[in-house]
């Protein structure tokens, strides 16, 4: 309680103490205590009030930030919002996030704050004949054919996990995702007792750690996995390969991050470092991973069961590819992570510049599975900075059929991106695993803001659908997003971007120089490409 963060509340408790003595010695006149008494009456308010998570944690200073936001934006933009995301307009997506999450109205006057002349500007283009659409609820069915299909919002919560968050922000995120009836993914770290306590529809992430479902050596076990994902509450099953965030390095958790309940649901000891591998145990190449894939499918009881990649070397997915067609074991989604994306923490060289940004790591799972005549049988979602309903439009639009968000959810439950997350500090709550700080964050009014800004961003989308002239989302193609090249073009994105034909890549149908280079060196047996040195030019 004598943290730095009560500074001015004690401050405050002094003042008024010292008022108090000196006016009953007479010294000062009782008026003097009064404005002492209103800050000690405040901060004791702040102290108690659920709503505002940071006044919680900061009795008295927390009041500055929203006097700043009370003058947006001429000094917020100054004083609160940081410029470290690099990509632009983040203030104006983080308003959104926020507006959207309180049902706030999100509309505002004096036009747009992009600049429309800008180049890389994209929109998307409206119709004279819009239609109107019942209702925003979009879904769509993954696993058909499967004993467990499940029927998702094309809009759900991205892999995030208990350990990465608090949890409080765990809890806030599951019951929103419960009320709104979308999915949220647990992220590597195991299903938590947090998620399950409110019932929403849980992606269960399996990663190379194998958390929830690992021997003491760290290999996995299918009982314990078994014994999880037959659970109800469990939907589907995603075996995550690599992310966006740092794509083939792997992670750790130091010990001193560790706790009693981190270590329960991830089962590992406490008192050391929780290590996930760069690598899976469980398999070594194409074909062992679908392999895999059907294993944790037959485990699951039926369920749906795919992967999660950031793409990197394309001859890898090709591999894949080929296993497919080799083994007849389809994947029933896969899960695109753009480079770009990543809410965690991870080696500014990885964040920056390993692995492939989204649109084109998409465009080549989508190309791919449309190339070998499997596309309609596989689910895509695409994970990387969805933040608006334009966001979401444009990845449909490139060949998804529906995608997740992190860092849009996280502001939904009260981050304002301190970048503290690393420190254990975190002002919200948010992600922390100090009891007293995440005890500001009030589960039921942040799972509400959940609810609200995944409801208020489908509604927003539905519009887009309806200028568009459009009966669906899933109807969205490249040509209905425009992009201006330079200071006097534009162009369709069905003209910047190569689609293939269903079947091209079965007829030896290439195309372009990525296939047709690439294509032929794939192997179903390694994740290595054949003849892969003569294939590059030598220095």
């Amino acid at each position: 309680m004598f943290s730095r963060r009560y500074l001015a509340l004690w401050c405050a408790c002094v003042l008024l103490a010292a008022s108090l003595t000196l006016a009953a010695t007479r010294h000062l006149s009782w008026l003097w205590a009064i404005v002492p008494l209103a800050l000690v009456a405040l901060g004791l308010f702040d102290l108690l009030q659920k709503r505002h998570a940071i006044l919680r944690n900061y009795p008295l200073w927390g009041h500055l930030r929203f006097l700043f936001e009370f003058i947006r934006p001429e000094i917020r933009q100054y004083f609160v919002e940081d410029d470290t995301d690099e990509k632009p307009f983040s203030r104006v997506q983080r308003s959104i996030v926020y507006q959207r999450s309180k049902n706030e109205v999100d509309s505002r006057p004096y036009g747009t704050e992009l600049d429309v002349k800008a180049v890389a500007h994209e929109w998307i283009s409206h119709s004279l004949a819009p239609t109107r659409l019942n209702g925003h609820d979009f879904r769509i069915i993954v696993g058909p054919d499967r004993p467990q299909p499940y029927s998702l919002s094309i809009f759900n919560v991205s892999a995030m996990s208990f350990g990465s968050l608090s949890a409080n922000a765990i809890m806030a995120l599951n019951l929103g995702a419960k009320k709104g009836n979308f999915a949220h993914d647990t992220g590597e770290g195991s299903m938590s007792k947090y998620h399950r306590k409110h019932g929403g529809d849980i992606i269960w992430e399996i990663a190379s750690g194998y958390f929830g479902c690992r021997n003491d050596d760290g290999t996995f076990n299918p009982d314990k996995f078994a014994k999880q994902a037959l659970e109800p509450q469990v939907k589907m099953i995603e075996i995550k390969l690599s992310q966006g965030a740092k794509p083939g390095h792997g992670g750790v958790l130091p010990a001193a991050k560790i706790t009693a309940e981190i270590a329960e649901t991830r089962g590992v000891p406490m008192g050391r470092d929780c290590i996930s591998p760069a690598t899976h145990s469980e398999f070594s190449t194409p074909r062992g991973l679908l392999e895999f894939v059907e294993r944790l499918r037959q485990l699951s009881g039926g369920k749906p069961t795919g992967f999660k990649l950031c793409i990197g070397h394309p001859w890898e997915f090709f591999g894949i590819a080929k296993a497919m067609l080799e083994t007849g074991i389809l994947p029933d989604f896969i899960v695109v992570d753009g480079a770009e994306g990543g809410t965690g923490a991870a080696p500014l060289e990885f964040t920056d510049h390993v692995g492939v940004p989204l649109q084109e790591g998409l465009l080549l799972v989508h190309n791919t599975l449309v190339g070998i005549g499997l596309r309609s049988k596989i689910r895509i979602g695409a994970s990387g900075k969805m933040i608006t309903a334009f966001d979401i439009a444009k990845t449909l639009a490139i060949g998804a059929d529906w995608v997740n968000a992190a860092r849009g959810f996280m502001f939904a439950v009260g981050c304002i991106q301190a970048q503290t997350c690393h420190t254990g500090r975190c002002p919200t709550g948010v992600a922390t695993q100090d009891e007293v700080r995440q005890r500001a964050l009030n589960v039921p009014d942040k799972s509400d803001r959940v609810f609200s800004f995944h409801h208020n961003t489908l509604r927003a989308l539905q519009e887009i659908v309806q200028a568009a002239g459009l009966r669906h989302p899933g109807d969205l193609r490249a040509h209905h997003i425009v992009r201006r090249v330079s200071s006097h073009e534009v162009r369709l994105m069905s003209e910047l971007l190569k689609y293939l034909e269903p079947g091209d890549l079965l007829a030896g149908k290439y195309h372009y120089t990525l296939y047709e280079k690439w294509w032929p060196l794939a192997r179903s047996d390694s994740f290595a490409a054949l003849g892969v040195d003569e294939a590059v030019p030598a220095r």
